[in-house]
């Protein structure tokens, strides 16, 4: 454009705003327009028409290119304009025309609504540059009047309203589908609350203080009592942790009012999510700061904890079912202890040494968890050794003694043929756990790492608690002589990294010990 048709605009802004060199103001409440135009003229009319602009309680923030090269970099560097105000003929007859190549092809930006200008559309015909290029509007500067100008830019600000709003929903979409799919692989409750306060946050943008809450009966009268299953942001708790004991009286408040209501509710800065489980269990999400949670947010909210609450019934059954199969499976372990008139909690002392073993030496949580309740089957092949030689008070003989030894061997034959993993695991533990590091053990002599990590943690376990355990046949050892034998033992009877981390977390293995005192 050039100053013979600066007449052509009806300036009637009444004032120009304080803006840096290059026009920006910053903030984000403005809609960022970048003109690209080598003539001053055509920055200062624009700036000047447009002035009191708002669409949608938002300025314009003006940011100035006076040519190619410039304009490439401002256009990279702004990847959020909503508008380009595009000359065709600058440093060259078709530099408007490269510059629509570079945003579309180039940067991959298909939102910034692009309205060309030209002041010589002989250079770049409309029909030509309409069907060929990827812009949005094509405006000669002989027409672009004050009104016409507005009317191009409000039309271009609602068109990229709109797509960063579908743009905006489909990623929101998109996290909803993949946090969800995340979420549904934690089998534990805690992690899976704790994953669903992450994923929203995250989806939502919102402040990293959030709580999840659950509500039982309490014993005494039946009042309802609020506990928190997860936490994150400033918001850190002991297990079973009463709600009250944890956040601020005004938090403490919302929460307890959804679940009174139970129903959702948003606020300017906080919302809370209540849901309900099949089997009755009650649910509130909080989150601080969801001033701007429009009605589609709140709607994906919906469908999130919708689904989130499928997965917490999945998760409550399951969580249902492994607990009863802990049960058993310990209820199996103390059956076959019971023929041993004395053992009293040798089952839950020697899981609950296992598991500490076992997360120490580096095996994981998960892991190590399916490993203590195994342990309580090290000993279930003596349920087919005779009373006789079990409960015998003296020393036993060479013949009685390989009875004994047999039970390894009768508790592998019992549980190897299943096909989960934890009787596995116990198949392994019952097998193995009387072999020792050098080799000398039994059933099969092995030795170092050919005895499963399972079988000599359990070893050690099972021979820590025995030695400390009065038994028929013997008193038990005082500390300092157990201590003695451990070291003495270590690489002859035990692997001696576990020996050290036996030793470095005795307080944590007496503790265990003086918990389940017989």
């Amino acid at each position: 454009m050039t100053t013979n048709h600066a007449d052509d605009f009806l300036v009637f802004a009444e004032e120009d705003h304080a803006e840096s060199p290059n026009g920006e103001s910053g903030g984000n409440d403005l809609w960022k327009v970048i003109i690209v135009d080598d003539e001053i003229e055509v920055h200062q009319l624009t700036r000047m028409v447009l002035g009191d602009f708002a669409f949608d309680g938002k300025r314009l923030q003006f940011i100035s290119a006076y040519s190619e090269t410039e304009a490439r970099s401002l256009i990279e560097e702004h990847a959020d304009a909503a508008v380009i105000l595009l000359d065709v003929v600058m440093d060259e007859d078709d530099t408007g025309l490269k510059l629509v190549k570079y945003i579309r092809e180039d940067l991959g930006r298909t939102s910034v609504r692009i309205i060309l200008r030209t002041g010589q559309p002989g250079q770049a015909p409309e029909r030509v540059v309409i069907a060929n290029y990827d812009i949005n509007d094509y405006k000669e500067k002989t027409e672009l009047t004050s009104q016409k100008l507005f009317t191009t830019m409000m039309a271009a600000l609602r068109s990229f309203r709109d797509i960063m709003v579908i743009e905006n929903n489909k990623v929101g979409l998109e996290k909803i589908i993949n946090s969800s799919a995340d979420l549904f692989e934690l089998k534990s409750m805690r992690k899976f609350a704790s994953g669903v306060l992450t994923q929203l946050t995250s989806i939502l943008n919102l402040n990293k203080n959030a709580l999840h809450c659950n509500s039982f009966a309490a014993a005494k009268g039946g009042q309802e009592e609020i506990y928190i299953l997860a936490a994150s942001g400033d918001y850190s708790f002991k297990d079973n942790e009463k709600i009250e004991n944890v956040v601020p009286p005004h938090v403490y408040h919302c929460i307890e009012q959804t679940f009174r209501s139970k129903t959702s509710e948003f606020q300017d800065s906080y919302f809370t999510c209540y849901f309900r489980s099949k089997s009755g269990k009650e649910n509130v999400i909080y989150f601080e700061g969801s001033q701007d949670l429009n009605e589609w947010n709140r709607y994906l909210i919906g469908i999130y904890c919708a689904n989130v609450s499928i997965a917490f019934e999945n998760i409550y059954l399951n969580e249902e079912v492994e607990n009863t199969q802990k049960e058993i499976i310990f209820t199996l372990g103390e059956i076959a202890e019971t023929r041993s008139k004395e053992t009293g909690h040798h089952v839950k002392r020697v899981a609950e040494y296992t598991k500490l073993l076992a997360l120490k030496y580096g095996i994981p949580e998960d892991e190590a968890e399916m490993v203590k309740l195994a342990s309580s089957m090290h000993d279930v092949g003596k349920v087919a050794v005779p009373d006789a030689i079990l409960n015998k008070p003296g020393k036993l003989t060479p013949a009685e003694f390989d009875v004994i030894k047999n039970h390894a061997n009768y508790g592998y034959a019992m549980l190897n043929h299943s096909q989960r993993e934890i009787i596995q695991t116990a198949a392994i533990i019952a097998y193995q756990h009387h072999e020792k590091f050098d080799g000398t053990g039994y059933p099969n002599g092995l030795a170092g790492d050919d005895i499963h990590i399972y079988g000599r943690i359990v070893a050690l376990a099972d021979v820590f608690d025995a030695l400390g355990s009065d038994r028929v046949y013997k008193k038990a050892w005082p500390l300092d002589e157990i201590l003695a034998y451990f070291k003495e033992q270590s690489g002859r009877h035990f692997d001696p990294a576990l020996v050290n981390i036996f030793l470095n977390n005795l307080d944590s293995m007496l503790a265990i010990r003086d918990q389940y005192a017989d």
